[in-house]
């Protein structure tokens, strides 16, 4: 999916406290701080045809605006995520760090979109998905097959895309590879890597996006 780019304001009454928030973001990135990331405004979803459009802004005003309580309605945080599902119909999904923004949830690879995700002015959540997946898991496209449709899901001002990626490898062999990369990182975006095999494995830690698409996806097995 690629959404048209736009250029914006940065959401209400996040400024004042940017500072603040870069000093707390210590994972080193070129989206901490200052750096630039994307927010979402929708324009129109009609039936299975989702069409929107993404304004820059700086990724400490992304962060207050999360953080207060999402306080400017009109934007809305709009995120690809790679829905990591092994030959045995296991998800992956990743505990992210201590000193990262999200410490202690559990997902799937995700980021914000930033700069390196725009292609000829367009945010190309495709690429976003395998470059996330990549920078967090190791894996390249090599490893997986990408399905060609999204699952949406809508919660409150957070619009989660996920795109199945089904391995070739079975979740057990899949989860020591994973591992084995974060152990070879110098200061991983994971702490560890979790086999979810069904709604017994489902975790208050898991945003409530990513257990409804979980859910979802179970229901039609």
């Amino acid at each position: 999916m690629r959404l048209r780019r736009g250029r914006g304001r940065s959401p209400k009454n996040a400024a004042p406290i940017s500072l603040a928030i870069s000093r707390s973001c210590s994972r080193p990135s070129p989206r901490c701080g200052t750096g630039e990331c994307c927010f979402f405004t929708i324009t129109r979803s009609r039936g299975d045809v989702f069409r929107g459009g993404y304004l820059e802004t700086d990724y400490a005003s992304f962060v207050a605006w999360r953080d207060w309580g999402f306080p400017d309605a009109t934007m809305t945080h709009c995120v690809a995520l790679g829905a990591l599902r092994a030959s045995d119909g296991a998800f992956l999904l990743g505990v992210m760090n201590s000193h990262t923004l999200n410490a202690g949830k559990v997902y799937f690879p995700a980021g914000v979109p930033d700069p390196s995700d725009i292609v000829d002015g367009m945010v190309d959540l495709d690429g976003s998905v395998r470059r996330e997946t990549a920078e967090e898991t190791g894996l390249d496209g090599d490893a997986y097959a990408v399905e060609p449709v999204w699952y949406s899901v809508l919660a409150r001002s957070v619009i989660a895309h996920f795109k199945l990626l089904q391995a070739r490898e079975t979740a057990p062999v899949l989860r020591e590879r994973i591992r084995a990369h974060l152990a070879r990182e110098a200061q991983p975006e994971l702490a560890d890597i979790r086999i979810v095999r069904g709604p017994e494995d489902l975790d208050p830690m898991m945003p409530i996006s990513v257990s409804t698409f979980l859910t979802y996806v179970w229901s039609r097995s």
